[in-house]
């Protein structure tokens, strides 16, 4: 039968003080640093995605002056704006991919450097909006293409109805 002292510090209870071991601990140190090496490619990534995204525009003009008899280039013209615009926005969306993951490399390494519960909750606390922000783009994305997919078959049936 257990005691009462025993059955508090299960792993179920709510108190619990929960102890990394120091393989655990090894294994959050080596995330971190994969994640500080990611985190840090994503921003260097980040500004040269956004020196495209500011360029595209101009790009689409230059190639749309070269051909000048080409009614496509002259649309191309129009859509420079919008592709920048759209561009600008998905490098803000990666920007916070990778500052959360920067943000949960460097709290996690101090927490775990120095023995600190509050760095390496905040820095789980940072991991934890990764992924919550990774799972809100992929159900976004998902619910696009399925969209997308339901417009295609869509189109393809007034065609279909409209050829007979």
């Amino acid at each position: 039968m257990e005691t009462t002292e025993e059955i508090n510090k299960s792993p179920l209870a709510p108190d619990n003080n929960l102890i990394l071991t120091p393989e655990a601990q090894s294994y959050l140190l080596s995330a971190g640093k994969w994640a500080s090496f990611l985190g840090i490619l994503g921003f260097i990534f980040c500004g040269l995605y956004l020196l495209f995204a500011l360029s595209i525009g101009s790009i689409m003009t230059k190639v749309a002056e070269m051909q000048p008899y080409n009614p496509a280039a002259a649309a191309m013209i129009g859509m420079g704006g919008g592709i920048t615009v759209f561009y600008v926005l998905t490098d803000v969306l990666y920007f916070f991919f990778a500052l959360y993951l920067y943000q949960f490399a460097i709290k996690i390494k101090a927490g775990i450097n120095f023995s600190d519960p509050t760095h390496v909750t905040t820095g789980l606390r940072k991991l934890n909006s990764f992924f919550k922000l990774w799972g809100i783009v992929t159900i976004v994305a998902i619910a696009l293409g399925v969209l997308g997919l339901v417009c295609i078959v869509a189109f393809a049936a007034t065609i279909g109805n409209a050829m007979h």
